[in-house]
């Protein structure tokens, strides 16, 4: 199982920029596809962005469509999130995802995903 550790997150005022990573181990992401979800306090986990295998499709939540950007670089087993012009309501703690091995193509559904980082915590001040 591959094993996932976000990092990058922090403070930031309305506006700003963060770019987060997620690196993992124990076996290649290159097979499968990957995603962000988020969760803020009191509410469920939400979908953020996916992206397919080999990072031909991508598909974002409409909430950060515009403002967020998936890639991944196979190379470094890491996939990233850049996250621009920041708002108070992107305050929550982000996690990586990823699918079980040969499922290709992006998701929005967190059941669809077998393996999950610990999150890193991201606040947008006003």
């Amino acid at each position: 199982q591959v094993q996932l550790a976000e990092s990058g997150g922090g403070l930031v005022q309305a506006g700003g920029s963060l770019r987060l990573s997620c690196a993992a181990s124990g076996r290649t992401i290159s097979d499968r596809a990957m995603a962000w979800f988020r969760q803020a306090p009191g509410k469920e986990r939400e979908f953020v962005a996916s992206i397919s295998w080999r990072g031909s499709s991508t598909f974002y939540a409409d909430s950060v469509k515009d403002r967020f950007t998936i890639s991944r670089d196979d190379a470094k087993n890491t996939v990233y999130l850049q996250m621009n012009t920041l708002k108070p309501e992107d305050t929550a703690v982000y996690y990586c995802a990823a699918r079980r091995v040969y499922f290709y193509a992006i998701s929005s559904r967190p059941n669809e995903y077998g393996s999950w980082g610990q999150g890193t915590q991201v606040t947008v001040s006003s």
